[in-house]
C-alpha cells in the first residue's frame, strides 16, 4: 500500500552566483559542492538507448538536477530533525543509493526513495512521522474486511478458496491474529503520506540555481515528469 502523492510544486530558480551554490533554503545556500560529491560517488548509468552527444548531455544535466533534489531533501530533513530534537546517526556511504529497492522506487518515487537511501536524517524523520500516526480501529477492521484475499490460510490458498465468496471459518485467519500486522501496514502508509506532505511543504522555501531545477520543472528544456 503506497502513500498518497502530494501535489508537486516546482520552486522558482534564481541565477547562480559564480556557480557556488545549487539552491537556497530561505537565505541559506546549499553548496554546489555537495551535489558534486554525490554525483562523484554514484556512477552514472549506462547510456541505454541514448548514445548521441546531445542525448548524453541532456541525461547528465538531468542527473545533476536529480542529485540536487536528493541533497536538498537531506538538508531539509536535517533541519526538521534538529527542530524536533531528533538525533541523527552518522551518514552511511553514498553507495546506499545504488541499493534502492525497485518496489521502494515504485512506492515512493525515485527521488524520495533515493533521498531516504542517502539521508540518515530523512530516515529518522520518516520513522518519527510513522510512529506518530494513530490508526483508528475502524480503519483496521475495514482493511481486514476489504482485503480478505490477504488473510487466507495456507490450506485455503492451496485449495483455491475464493476469499470473497462463501468461506469456512477456518479458511481465513482470525482478525485478532492479523490485527497488529494490519496496524503496522496502515501506520507505515500513513507515515509515508505524512513524509510526502512535509517534504512538499518544506520544498516551498527552496529556490534553485539555474541548472539545478527539479527534473520535471517545465521551466527548463530537459524536463521530464518522473518522481
Amino acid at each position: 500500500m503506497g502513500p498518497g502523492r502530494a501535489q508537486h510544486r516546482h520552486p522558482r530558480t534564481r541565477p547562480p552566483a559564480a556557480g557556488a551554490h545549487a539552491a537556497f533554503i530561505g537565505p541559506d545556500a546549499v553548496p554546489r559542492a555537495r551535489v558534486d560529491a554525490l554525483l562523484a560517488s554514484v556512477p552514472a548509468r549506462g547510456p541505454g538507448g541514448a548514445s548521441r552527444p546531445e542525448s548524453l548531455a541532456r541525461a547528465e544535466r538531468q542527473r545533476r538536477r536529480w542529485a540536487t533534489q536528493v541533497v536538498v531533501a537531506d538538508e531539509l530533513a536535517r533541519r526538521e530533525c534538529a527542530a524536533r530534537g531528533l538525533e541523527v546517526p552518522p551518514e552511511a556511504s553514498a553507495e546506499r543509493l545504488l541499493a534502492v529497492a525497485g518496489n521502494d522506487v515504485a512506492d515512493l518515487g525515485s527521488i524520495v526513495a533515493a533521498a531516504l537511501a542517502h539521508s540518515a536524517a530523512a530516515r529518522v524523520l520518516l520513522d518519527a512521522l510513522e510512529a506518530g500516526q494513530v490508526v483508528p480501529e475502524a480503519d483496521v477492521r475495514d482493511y481486514y474486511g476489504r482485503n480478505r484475499d490477504r488473510f487466507l490460510t495456507p490450506d485455503a490458498l492451496r485449495r483455491g478458496v475464493d476469499p470473497f465468496g462463501v468461506t469456512a471459518p477456518d479458511d481465513v485467519l482470525p482478525y485478532e491474529t492479523v490485527r497488529e500486522d494490519v496496524v503496522r501496514e496502515l501506520r507505515r502508509a500513513a507515515g509515508r503520506r505524512a513524509f510526502f506532505g512535509w517534504l512538499d511543504l518544506a520544498r516551498g522555501s527552496v529556490v534553485y540555481a539555474h541548472g539545478h531545477e527539479h527534473p520535471g520543472d517545465p521551466g527548463h528544456v530537459d524536463h521530464e515528469h518522473r518522481h
